[in-house]
C-alpha cells in the first residue's frame, strides 16, 4: 500500500486477556472502530503498545491480526525497536512480510549512543526494507535526542525515510525541521498535550495514544485545528487536556488503559513490571476520567481539508 503520513494515527495498546496473552480478536475489533472514527492509520507495539514486553512471534501475529482487520482501509505501521541493531532489521524485514506498510523506527532500547552510532542504527533499519518510515525521537522516554540538523541528514540520505514522530515536547523543534527540510518529511506530534500547538507550528499528523479511547474527539480535534476552526478546537482541547496529559507520565500506559475500560473499549491488564494502578493513583486517575465522562461534548465530525 502507498499512503501519505499525515492525520491521526493511534499508536495503539495491546489489549491481554487473562493470562495476558494478546486478545487478537478484541485487537480486530478495537482497530476497526478507530479507523471508523476517522483515524489514518494503526501504529502497533510501540512503547504504548508494550512492545517491549513482546516476542517477535507475537509481534508478527498482531501484525497480521492488524493487516487483516483494517489493512486494506488504511497503512499498518509496525514500531521497530530493539536492543540490537540486527535484531531491529530483523523486525523490520518480518513487519513487510506480515502485510504492514510502514515502519516507525526509534533508537536502540538501553543504549544512548552517539550521533555516529544511533545515525547507523536508524539507517540500517529504514533500508532493511523498501517500507516507507518515520523516525520517532523521544529523548525524554529513550535518551536518543535526533536533532533538527540530524533529521535532516537521514532525510537527505535515506530516500524511504518520509516523516518523523516528534516527541521531544519541545514545538519549536517542528519548525527547526522545517526550515531545514522543508516539505521533504511529514512532521507528526507525538505528545498528546502539544498538538494544538503541534499543527500551529506545521505538523500535519498525530501519533495519538487517548484516541484509543477516544478516537472521535481526537480526529475532530485534529481537523478543527487543521481547517482552522479555532473555537471549537479551543473548546474540545479545553475539555480533552486532562486527559490528554495522561499520556505524557511514566505510567502513561497504565494509564490510557484504564481510560479504555472506562469507555468500554479495553481492559486495565499490563504486563510486569507494569502493574496496574492502586490507590491514591488510582482514585485520583478515576477523577480525571470521571470528570471527562460527566463533562463529554457532543461534537460533530469535522473534515480536513486535502
Amino acid at each position: 500500500m502507498t499512503f501519505e503520513w499525515k492525520g491521526v494515527m493511534p499508536a495503539i495498546t495491546t489489549c491481554f486477556d487473562e493470562e495476558l496473552n494478546i486478545d487478537h480478536d478484541f485487537t480486530a475489533k478495537h482497530v476497526t472502530w478507530l479507523v471508523d472514527n476517522g483515524c489514518t492509520g494503526i501504529v502497533a507495539n510501540g512503547s504504548l503498545g508494550e512492545g517491549g514486553t513482546m516476542s517477535i512471534d507475537e509481534k508478527v501475529a498482531l501484525w497480521k491480526t492488524i493487516v487483516a482487520a483494517v489493512g486494506d482501509r488504511v497503512p499498518v505501521i509496525a514500531a521497530i525497536a530493539s536492543m540490537t541493531t540486527a535484531d531491529a532489521c530483523a523486525q523490520a524485514v518480518e513487519a513487510e512480510s506480515a502485510g504492514c506498510s510502514g515502519l516507525m523506527v526509534l533508537p536502540p532500547y538501553v543504549y544512548r549512543g552517539d550521533w555516529r552510532e544511533m545515525k547507523y542504527h536508524v539507517a540500517e533499519i529504514v533500508k532493511a526494507t523498501p517500507l516507507s518510515c518515520m523516525l520517532y525521537n523521544n529523548p525524554v522516554a529513550y535518551g536518543t535526542d535526533f536533532l533538527p540538523e540530524q533529521i535532516a541528514e537521514l532525510a537527505a540520505e535515506l530516500p524511504n525515510l518520509h516523516a518523523v514522530k516528534e516527541s521531544s515536547t519541545d514545538v519549536r523543534r517542528v519548525t527547526a525541521i522545517r526550515a531545514l527540510s522543508g516539505d521533504r518529511l511529514k512532521i507528526f506530534v507525538g505528545v498528546d498535550d502539544a498538538i494544538v500547538e503541534g499543527i500551529n507550528a506545521g505538523a500535519t499528523g498525530w501519533i495519538a495514544g487517548l484516541v484509543s479511547a477516544f478516537p472521535k474527539e481526537s480526529v475532530d480535534l485534529f481537523n478543527y485545528v487543521m481547517i482552522g476552526e479555532d473555537e471549537k478546537a479551543h473548546e474540545l482541547y479545553k475539555w480533552f487536556l486532562p486527559l490528554l496529559r495522561l499520556d505524557t507520565v511514566p505510567k502513561f500506559v497504565q494509564l490510557i488503559k484504564l481510560v479504555q475500560e472506562k469507555v468500554g473499549w479495553g481492559n486495565a491488564r499490563v504486563r510486569p513490571p507494569r502493574m496496574e494502578l492502586v490507590g491514591k493513583e488510582l482514585e485520583e486517575t478515576l477523577a480525571i476520567i470521571d470528570h471527562a465522562l460527566a463533562t463529554r461534548p457532543q461534537t460533530s465530525n469535522a473534515e480536513a481539508r486535502a
